[in-house]
């Protein structure tokens, strides 16, 4: 197991899907680093256990279910945020979801959820708190992309779309906020061993073959793990990365490297 920490002391942070993989570890370092907040998931019964395993003594962690494919619930996870807290200083837009298949074989409604959960719920979560950025003159951003979102992988086509439109969105984003001392960066994972991809191994003919393949591909020569994702975006949204805006980190292992 990893340890890191950083101080969250006084700091406000929302977190989507947190309640589990990659989102959960961020909220358990953010609650470890003294920070409040609130996160959110799809899942009520998930949210409610996640909940009482990240609460730590003295912290205030709220857990929302809300779908934020759907712009009025991204607006009701901000307002409800700076309702119960009095403000917001950390977003981290980590709801994603994915699913393998030919192009010709997605649906427009398929599409419409992949683009809507990973792309169109990232954007109206940063709409909604934008202005309470603006008004406190800081905030930090950090959107989760995927090494999916920096190069093409097959049978991926509508998962790369929405992934690459958060990368891009999200450099774009940072110019223009970078003059109201705003931060927007996005982490671009590789393959991490998290609930979403053990649901993607499910459906592979042979997926003790496909993982052994998978984990070929990396130069480390191994999966990557939640807190280790998690050890970026919690550096990213720490005041020791203040100069970081625009970026786009790889935590890959390697594999788009080459």
């Amino acid at each position: 197991m990893y340890k890191y920490k950083f101080d969250f002391s006084g700091k406000v942070a929302v977190v989507t899907g947190g309640n589990s993989g990659i989102g959960f570890e961020t909220v358990r370092m953010l609650i470890n680093g003294g920070a409040n907040g609130l996160f959110t998931g799809r899942d009520e019964i998930k949210g409610d256990i996640a909940a009482e395993q990240l609460k730590e003594p003295g912290s205030n962690l709220t857990f929302l279910k809300a779908d934020i494919s759907k712009p009025e619930q991204c607006k009701k996870v901000v307002f409800s945020t700076v309702e119960q807290y009095g403000r917001i200083d950390i977003v981290i837009n980590n709801a994603g979801i994915f699913k393998a298949n030919a192009i010709e074989n997605v649906t427009e409604s398929e599409f419409d959820r992949i683009v809507d959960t990973n792309l169109k719920g990232a954007f109206f979560i940063c709409k909604y708190a934008v202005p309470f950025f603006k008004k406190n003159k800081s905030g930090t951003i950090i959107n989760v992309s995927s090494d999916a979102g920096l190069q093409g992988n097959k049978l991926s086509s509508a998962y790369c779309a929405s992934k690459g439109g958060l990368t891009v969105f999200s450099k774009a984003l940072a110019l223009d906020l970078a003059s109201y001392g705003i931060c927007v960066n996005c982490v671009c994972p590789g393959d991490i061993s998290t609930p979403m991809l053990h649901k993607d191994l499910e459906t592979r003919r042979n997926p003790e073959k496909y993982m052994e393949e998978l984990t070929k591909s990396y130069p480390v020569g191994r999966l990557g793990q939640p807190e280790e994702v998690a050890s970026v975006i919690c550096f990213l949204a720490s005041g020791i990365s203040e100069f970081i805006t625009g970026a786009a980190w790889t935590v890959d292992g390697g594999i788009t490297a080459g």
